[in-house]
């Protein structure tokens, strides 16, 4: 595979839009900044002129996203960003007049890091113009994400002025909102909507914030003020966080519950594929392309999908022979999802049992990985108002959460392979190298892209077998379940996507080859269907990375080392998967070395 070229983006800037950009912006309240093609920029390099462009785009990313410079909680504004449909359209034109001007900056003239840089750009940029032409933003929510969660850290903030920004934010919930609820409404009645049969349950999650007291989700930041703050002002933020929600977050999110439950449950569309979606087809292939970064076909994707399937169960079977099981491969998954000896019988047990998983692969990261970060992460459960429909765990940065919601739902033996992938050396240590990495322009500190991050999460969980993780045959076999899991993925998202599968299709096709429990398999299919192509990322970026760790062991020979190889792809950040390609491609020519990072 190589480099991607880049192309005109005629087709997605034509003449009437790029004329109606500036009524859009100043309709939306968006200031344009400078242009980049002044001739003073014209004059500069290559290099320069894109540097000018991806930071001026990130500086008016920072004020349209209501942030501040800076990360974290801390970071954000004293209000939420529009989501209007006006204000959707503008960015639209917007994120186009920007690739527009990409376009013309000569792609050979640039250095190397200047290329990678321009293509993460491209890359997000097109993802991000797709979202809006598609109009994703009158579906603002899934099976398991959702607009009105997680508005509240579950840590404090640092001092008076993010409380203060914090409280404003709460003040502004009935606007956003109330935006939200026109888009929805909107995609009502063209008929694109989540699908109805995946909302069940989901209203559910608003009702912890109906409470006006301080069991309020919303409440949790000022249950943990700084100690150095004084009292008096902690009192007066508390009172003053406590009458925003009462007033104003409460009212919302009854207003918002009311609109789920009579209106968007009982008109949402009954079809499941994106492909029944208005333009459907298109749409799907566009979502392909966003999360995997890749240009394939759903079919070629339905097609890896069954190889690896056969693959995979070939040795499923060899595992389970190891175990000393003699019945068939079904039997033995009966086995496993039905005898007490693979399930905790308290959350600790469980939390316990991942985080022994994530101390040992601590232990092995000297000679698995050579740069490591100083950054840790914590284990911790799911909370409990999102766990009932909520997948296994999730990686974060501060920490990586384990579901301990049904207890008999969750097997302990695939707890390592699941352990590796959301923690270490997963998504939160991946987190940590990019929180503390190479220095690289703003806009790139944030960009995740899925084939490059969820492929590694998957790649970690075979990585395991290296470094020993894995200490019975059962536990194998739940990472041979977690693999076989991703790849039923490609078959079922494109199946229900493109080919008309139904979903207890799906769950059949999940239940047959997979040791997963019934309550993981009907939560994990009803999140296929209700975010298209995203599944089908893990796989495609975990066979591209086996891939060439396999290109890099035959070429190298006694010269190849993982930690230096696994550098080549962590230090990168999050790219597309092409660069990646690119970037191996190098570290192989290179010698197995990293000579950027001193390695």
């Amino acid at each position: 595979m190589q480099y991607t070229k880049i192309e005109s983006r005629e087709s997605v800037v034509v003449s009437a839009r790029m004329l109606a950009i500036p009524l859009l912006l100043a309709t939306a309240g968006i200031t344009v900044p400078a242009p980049a093609q002044t001739s003073a920029v014209r004059a500069s390099s290559a290099d320069q002129r894109l540097r000018d462009l991806y930071n001026a785009e990130w500086q008016w990313r920072l004020k349209d996203s209501a942030r501040l410079p800076g990360t974290g909680p801390g970071s954000l504004a004293d209000r939420f960003p529009r989501v209007d449909a006006a204000s959707q359209q503008a960015r639209l034109g917007y994120w186009s007049n920007v690739l527009a001007q990409l376009d013309k900056i000569p792609v050979a003239e640039l250095s190397p890091e200047e290329r990678i840089n321009a293509a993460v750009f491209r890359t997000s940029l097109e993802g991000t113009v797709d979202d809006i032409r598609y109009r994703t933003y009158e579906t603002p929510f899934n099976a398991d994400t959702f607009f009105w969660a997680n508005l509240a850290p579950r840590s404090g903030f640092r001092n008076a002025e993010e409380y203060r920004r914090y409280i404003a934010r709460i003040r502004d919930i009935p606007r956003y909102f109330g935006e939200h609820v026109a888009n929805m409404r909107v995609g009502l009645k063209r008929g694109f909507s989540v699908p109805r049969v995946t909302l069940t349950g989901r209203d559910k999650t608003i009702e912890p914030y109906l409470k006006a007291d301080e069991t309020n989700p919303l409440f949790a930041p000022f249950a943990n003020m700084p100690a150095n703050m004084p009292a008096a002002e902690q009192a007066w933020l508390r009172g003053e966080g406590a009458a925003a929600i009462r007033d104003a977050a409460v009212p919302a999110y009854s207003q918002l519950l009311q609109m789920i439950r009579s209106e968007y449950m009982t008109q949402a569309r009954t079809t499941l594929g994106a492909s029944e979606t208005p333009n459907g087809k298109a749409y799907y292939q566009a979502m392909i392309n966003k999360f995997t970064t890749l240009k394939l076909t759903p079919q070629q994707i339905h097609d890896i999908g069954l190889k690896e399937v056969a693959r995979i169960r070939a040795e499923m079977e060899a595992t389970k022979a190891k175990a000393g099981f003699n019945g068939t491969l079904s039997e033995f998954i009966t086995f496993l999802k039905t005898d007490p000896q693979f399930y905790a019988k308290t959350p600790r047990e469980l939390l316990s049992y991942s985080a022994y998983v994530s101390k040992k692969a601590d232990g092995k990261m000297a000679v698995t990985i050579g740069t490591l970060p100083r950054y840790r992460h914590g284990i911790v459960p799911v909370p409990a108002a999102l766990a009932p429909i909520y997948t296994g765990g999730r990686g974060g940065l501060e920490n990586c959460m384990m579901n301990t919601y049904n207890l008999p739902a969750r097997p302990l033996y695939t707890l390592p392979a699941l352990t590796l992938h959301e923690c270490t050396p997963g998504h939160s240590f991946q987190a940590a190298l990019a929180l503390e990495g190479p220095s690289r322009p703003d806009f790139r500190k944030e960009i995740y892209f899925s084939g490059y991050g969820e492929g590694w999460g998957l790649y970690t969980e075979w990585l395991g077998t290296v470094m020993g993780i894995y200490e019975t045959p059962y536990e194998d076999f739940g990472r041979l379940t977690y693999e076989m899991w991703r790849a039923c993925r490609l078959v079922i998202d494109t199946g229900i996507h493109a080919f008309g599968w139904s979903r207890q299709q799906a769950i059949d096709y999940l239940k047959a080859n997979t040791a997963l429990s019934d309550h993981e398999i009907t939560t994990e299919i009803d999140r296929y269907i209700a975010w298209p192509a995203q599944a089908v990322s893990y796989k495609l970026g975990e066979l591209q990375i086996r891939r060439h760790r396999a290109e890099a062991e035959a070429k190298l020979g006694e010269k190849f080392d993982q930690r230096y190889f696994h550098d080549a792809i962590l230090q990168l950040g999050g790219v597309p998967l092409p660069v990646l390609e690119e970037r191996i491609q190098k570290f192989i020519a290179d010698g197995g070395r990293n000579p950027d990072a001193g390695s």
